[in-house]
């Protein structure tokens, strides 16, 4: 068993400056960072990644970005994210990258907020939302552009990220480069995070190297990885679990990550990379279960009747696991049987060797988790927050169960405040949010607890359980308290189901709007003889309304009274996180979609009075 010991013991004195260097000494030639998968694809070892880091530390020192200083990056990521990022941690300078969905206005914010005085920008689609703003930015001095062209003629502020690496004599540099990595203190500020703002302006939460390195050791503590462990990044590096996952991870573990820039191509990724780890927003795992239902669901009867076997057995496996309670003999050789075939289909999504499979940011379906379970792919939730530096909690194999999130990670404490709000305390949790001026405001309480806005409860066994947002719980004008999140949770159970929004707050019962999925939904009406594709017409289709009717049915059977869904309307249309109704990390912005749906809504309680 881990404890808190061992994974302070490990972190002491560390940090992420010193871990590449000791990468780059001891792993010189280990692959460190590869874009593009087969003929074409490109790797930095971890020495062509020091020396890449350096020649940019090197540019940024002689364009003045030094201790204190904020540096944005925006741009997909490329090896260029890295190197920047990296940079700015050996000058002392505190790095954010921003999602590549921001608008201008949210780059505005975030830009004045921080004071940045350096913004790496990629090309033509970042400098279309900055351009606005550029000379609105009074502590801006330098614009890196990996893009010559989109640099405006004649601004002194602009200089491309070739002149920059090479501004400066990386050899002449190298001394000053080691005394840096040497100065670097392991409570110093390394980066920051800005939340997503679902509930009022964003803040920047800033961690420190002993944040992201007892997060990273305490991780690979608890389910360990093989030695140097491959990785695909495919998430937004603006979200704390890529800037984990991608960046400071591999790391600590001499670890290789493979780019996935797209990730609609993360299935052809996995299965080039076969990772040894994924973590998942629920989308992508509710994604990945409804493309494995339509390829089951094809199979020959007799392939369809032994996978349905295998996955009996080993469903059997897990639940009793979940229960604590011990595996019969006989069972557990019928799973070792059973998992050669089952190894097929993790095969096929690229995850036969993957052994760090977690699911965090919103409660994910128990049907989800069983599902993949059932297939030899237990995955496991997490809790956490940007402000824990991603995991509070963690579930492993000998501690979770359905529903729960995992109990208090090596180092962690968690316990509940008396109106039921989690709060937690130890070495994750952050420095403190960013002033504009530079400072840090702390949120941690005179003892060292800091209030998580989550609601829930710790049980016996020690694991926590999220009920829902402290600020997000409904409140009917009969005075019952729902939380949206479960029945949300429960309505997505269903592949048809793609997003879904409870109301209910100072209303007389519960409503949703529910959005289809955009991949099943044609999947499934070609299945049942239905032409429509277009969201708009399987919207209006009494076959698709009549399954989503039945969904809504199911899930109230799981809901108490006051719960239920009393009406819901169908929409015709995705959301997403360019359309607004989404954060970039796929969190419902329920402002926006009460504001936008308002006359739905409305509807939804006139109509079903009548």
């Amino acid at each position: 068993m881990t404890t808190a010991e061992q994974v302070h013991a490990a972190v002491e004195g560390l940090t992420i400056t010193e871990l590449l260097r000791r990468n780059a000494r001891d792993h010189t030639d280990r692959p460190a960072l590869t874009t593009g998968i087969g003929p074409g694809a490109t790797t930095l070892s971890w020495s062509a990644l020091r020396d890449e880091v350096a020649a940019v530390t090197s540019g940024l020192s002689a364009h003045g970005l030094g201790r204190g200083d904020r540096m944005l990056i925006a741009m997909p990521k490329r090896p260029e994210l890295w190197a920047s990022d990296l940079a700015a941690a050996h000058l002392g300078a505190i790095s954010c990258t921003l999602y590549d969905t921001s608008t201008t206005d949210h780059i505005r914010y975030i830009a004045r907020h921080s004071a940045a005085a350096v913004v790496v920008l990629e090309g033509a689609a970042q400098w279309a939302r900055w351009r606005p703003i550029i000379d609105d930015l009074p502590d801006l001095r330098t614009v890196v552009a990996l893009d010559p062209s989109i640099i405006p003629p004649g601004d002194p502020r602009f200089v491309t990220y070739a002149d920059l690496r090479g501004s400066g004599d990386v050899g002449d540099f190298r001394d000053t480069f080691e005394e840096l990595t040497d100065a670097t203190a392991p409570d110093e500020a390394l980066c920051a995070v800005y939340t997503s703002g679902t509930t009022g302006d964003p803040k920047g939460v800033v961690l420190s190297h002993r944040n992201v390195i007892h997060q990273a050791v305490m991780q690979d503590f608890l389910v360990p990885a093989p030695e140097h462990p491959r990785s695909v990044s495919y998430l937004p590096m603006a979200h704390i679990a890529e800037r984990m996952l991608s960046i400071y991870l591999p790391i600590c573990t001499a670890g290789h990550v493979t780019i996935c820039p797209d990730p609609a191509a993360l299935l052809h990724s996995l299965v080039a990379v076969r990772p040894h780890g994924l973590f998942g927003v629920p989308r992508v795992w509710e994604k990945m279960v409804a493309g494995l239902q339509a390829k089951f669901a094809s199979l020959p009867e007799d392939q369809a009747a032994l996978l349905q076997q295998a996955r009996a057995v080993a469903s059997q496996v897990f639940r009793l696991r979940a229960r604590c309670a011990e595996v019969p003999a006989e069972l557990a050789a019928q799973f070792e049987q059973a998992d050669p075939f089952l190894k097929q289909i993790r095969a096929a999504i690229g995850l036969d060797a993957s052994v760090q499979n977690f699911s965090g940011a919103a409660p994910v379906p128990v049907s989800v988790l069983e599902f993949l379970a059932s297939i030899g792919l237990p995955v496991y939730e997490v809790w956490g927050l940007s402000e824990t530096s991603g995991c509070a909690t963690v579930s492993t194999a000998e501690a979770f169960a359905f529903g729960a999130v995992g109990a208090a990670a090596p180092g962690m404490e968690v316990r509940c405040a008396d109106d039921g709000e989690l709060l937690v305390r130890g070495p994750v949790v952050f420095r403190g949010y960013l002033r504009a001026n530079g400072g840090l405001d702390d949120a941690t309480d005179a003892d060292g607890w800091f209030a998580t806005g989550d609601i829930g409860r710790v049980d016996e066994r020690g694991l926590v359980w999220v009920t829902d947002r402290k600020k997000e719980i409904l409140i009917t004008s009969g005075g019952k308290n729902i939380a949206p999140t479960r029945v949300e949770s429960l309505l997505r159970a269903h592949p048809l189901v793609g997003q879904a929004v409870a109301i209910g707050d100072r209303r007389p019962y519960v409503t949703a709007l529910v959005v289809l999925d955009e991949e099943a939904a044609p999947a499934w009406a070609k299945a049942h003889g239905i032409d429509a594709v277009d969201p708009a017409s399987l919207a209006a289709h009494p076959a698709v309304l009549r399954e989503v009717d039945h969904a809504v049915v199911q899930a109230n059977k799981a809901l108490s009274r006051a719960e239920q869904v009393k009406a819901h309307r169908v929409l015709g249309v995705a959301w997403t996180a360019e359309s607004g109704e989404l954060t970039p990390k796929l969190s419902l912005r329920r402002r926006v979609i009460a504001e936008r749906y308002a006359a739905e809504i409305d509807r939804l309680y006139t109509e079903s009075r009548r």
